[in-house]
Parts: structure tokens; C-alpha cells; sequence
């Protein structure tokens, strides 16, 4: 009975939002590079093949090399992103660096988290959580998505080119948001920070678990609702049914598992092995749906990669009201903190 009234109030809370737009279907090959593509290749058949390159040799995929631009002014970082898309304005990286000034402190003295918020945040999304790491003893560099907040062109007022019925389109900036990760941690590391975290919700977990996949520097990872595939999240979650309706009838689940294959968790579990890990889901989640949770942290079991789990009594939606917000909050903060100071 508790189940059927969560599912009922996430629903309710779904429905708050009215301008999702159903988008039509693209494979989107022109988002990757034409290199050796015979004449007259299937889209399809093209898409497959990069991808396939790229789950061969994901160190390369998702290699970066440092900005030459960084530019901290005030609490604002900025910086070039290393994957150039048709929008100008996404092509430049927005964070916050949220700190406790103390007499004698100096960049790099405390550890760090990096925040990845969740689909859709707004530009002062997680910012209470980023205060809260900060009062409990670390910094906290709020980064904002690819076509989130100032990166988002002006055709555009949600951040649908990031999740979409594009398939291309959703690989490669999904891509571009951990090679974003990727240059932010080259600029902590040189202003003088050693103890780097990574916290990541909803889409920001994906993107962070992808990232402290590839980036050694990252040795403390907390997973914020979390599924092994990224299209079954889409494909079955409540927030992108109507990304799933632009799906329908052009591709099916197991295709669009095996294209979207380099944006997902699963094949990158080993990967992290030995770093500290917190697994976060919620017991009543139809956005990020329970059984995709539960599954990605059997993996984690079955592979014996250390970690520890919280199970939250609520909704995806829910998560973000109090007092699941505070349990939440507290939980990821505990953990940041035992694991970084």
C-alpha cells in the first residue's frame, strides 16, 4: 500500500511538468566523425561501428587533455569544452566553486567534490547540498551539464539535446559532459587540490560514474539514484516517456542498449574497483525504475567491488522534499566526509 501511494505521488509530481515535447527519431551520425565511412552506409549500421570503436579503446574515447582557458572570477569557473557541438553557447563549461572562507585557508587545503545535478536542474540547483558539503569541511564545484543553465541555446528551454530521441546526438554529449568532468579535475589539480570526490545525481550519477571510471584522480564516488544501462532508463522511466515515444517503432530496447553501450555504468564497474564507492537509490523510483537500481548494485556484488548502499523510502521525485531531501543529504554528506577527511 505504502508502494502504490508513492508511485501515485510521483506521478503527481511528474505531471507538474507540461513542456516535454516529443521529438522525432534520429539516429544522429552526423554527430560523429565521418572518417571511413563508405558511400551509401546505413546510419544505423555507421552509429554501430563508431560505437564499437569507441567501447575497444574507452581511454581514448573519453581522453582529454587540459583547458587553456580557465578563468575563475569571483566563485565562476569557466573553461572550453573539449567536444565542439553546433551551439556556441554550450560549447563553454559553467561551475560554481563553493568554499568556507577561513583565515589561512587557500585553494587545495581542503578535498574537493565535484556536484553533477540532475536532468533539467536549474542553475541553483543542488547548491544547499554543495553549502552542506562545505560546513561539513570540503569545497564543492557545482558544474552544470552539457545545454544546462548558460549553455543552452535559445531555441531550447529544456535541456533536450542532452537525452532525446537523437541517438548520435545523446552519445556524444554525454560524452562531452565526462570529458567536461575530465578538464575541471585537470583544474583543481592545479591549483592545489589532492582529495577529489564525485557526486552525481539522477543523469549526473551516469556521467559520474563514467568519469570516475576514467579519471584516476577521482578516488571517492557517490552515486545519487543509479541503473546499469542508459537506455533502459529512458526506455522504461517515467520522466522520459515522452523520449520513448520518439523511440517507438524505430529502434528497439536491445539496439538502442547496445548504442548508447559507452554512456553506460555496466561495462566500467571494474574500473573503480578500490576507490570509495556510495550507491544510492530509492525504494519507490519509476523514473530511475527500483529493479535497474537493484540490479547495477548486485553487480556490484557479484563482482566484489566494495561499496556501501543506502536504500531511501521514497520516489525519485520525492527524493528532492524534505525530510527525504535531509536524509539524502545527510547520508551523501556522511559518507563525502568519512571518506575525505
Amino acid at each position: 500500500m505504502i508502494g502504490t501511494l508513492f508511485h501515485a505521488w510521483e506521478r503527481r509530481l511528474a505531471a507538474v511538468t507540461t513542456d516535454r515535447v516529443v521529438r522525432p527519431f534520429e539516429w544522429g551520425v552526423d554527430w560523429i566523425p565521418p572518417t571511413d565511412r563508405p558511400a551509401g552506409e546505413p546510419a544505423d549500421v555507421a552509429l554501430q561501428r563508431w560505437v564499437d570503436r569507441a567501447m575497444g579503446d574507452t581511454d581514448r574515447y573519453f581522453a582529454v587533455t587540459p583547458a587553456d582557458d580557465y578563468r575563475l572570477d569571483g566563485d565562476r569557473l569557466t573553461f572550453a569544452s573539449a567536444l565542439t557541438t553546433p551551439h556556441t553557447a554550450n560549447n563553454t563549461v559553467h561551475a560554481r566553486l563553493i568554499r568556507r572562507e577561513r583565515a589561512g585557508t587557500a585553494l587545495g587545503d581542503r578535498p574537493v567534490v565535484i556536484v553533477l545535478p540532475q536532468w533539467n536542474a536549474d542553475p541553483d540547483g543542488h547548491m544547499g547540498l554543495c553549502r552542506l558539503l562545505t560546513r561539513a569541511g570540503m569545497d564543492a564545484l557545482r558544474l552544470s551539464l552539457p545545454y544546462h543553465d548558460r549553455r543552452m541555446p535559445a531555441e531550447l528551454h529544456r535541456a533536450d539535446y542532452i537525452v532525446s530521441a537523437n541517438v548520435g546526438r545523446t552519445l556524444e554529449v554525454c560524452r562531452q559532459a565526462v570529458l567536461d568532468v575530465r578538464r575541471a579535475v585537470r583544474w583543481l589539480e592545479q591549483v592545489g587540490y589532492r582529495r577529489i570526490a564525485i557526486l552525481g545525481t539522477s543523469l549526473g550519477s551516469c556521467v559520474a560514474m563514467l568519469a570516475a571510471a576514467h579519471e584516476p584522480a577521482i578516488q571517492t564516488l557517490a552515486l545519487n539514484h543509479l541503473s546499469p544501462f542508459f537506455a533502459d532508463v529512458v526506455w522504461e522511466g517515467l520522466s522520459t516517456s515522452h523520449i520513448r515515444a520518439g523511440l517507438d517503432g524505430q529502434i528497439t530496447l536491445d539496439q538502442l542498449r547496445r548504442l548508447w553501450m559507452p554512456i553506460s555504468p555496466f561495462p566500467y564497474l571494474e574500473r573503480v574497483r578500490g576507490r570509495a564507492i556510495l550507491l544510492v537509490y530509492a525504494r519507490w523510483d519509476l523514473t530511475f525504475p527500483v529493479a535497474l537500481s537493484r540490479r547495477l548494485v548486485a553487480e556490484f556484488r557479484r563482482l566484489d567491488v566494495d561499496h556501501r548502499e543506502t536504500v531511501l523510502p521514497c520516489g525519485h521525485y520525492s527524493t528532492a522534499i524534505a525530510p527525504f531531501s535531509w536524509l539524502d543529504g545527510f547520508v551523501l554528506t556522511k559518507f563525502l566526509r568519512r571518506s575525505l577527511c
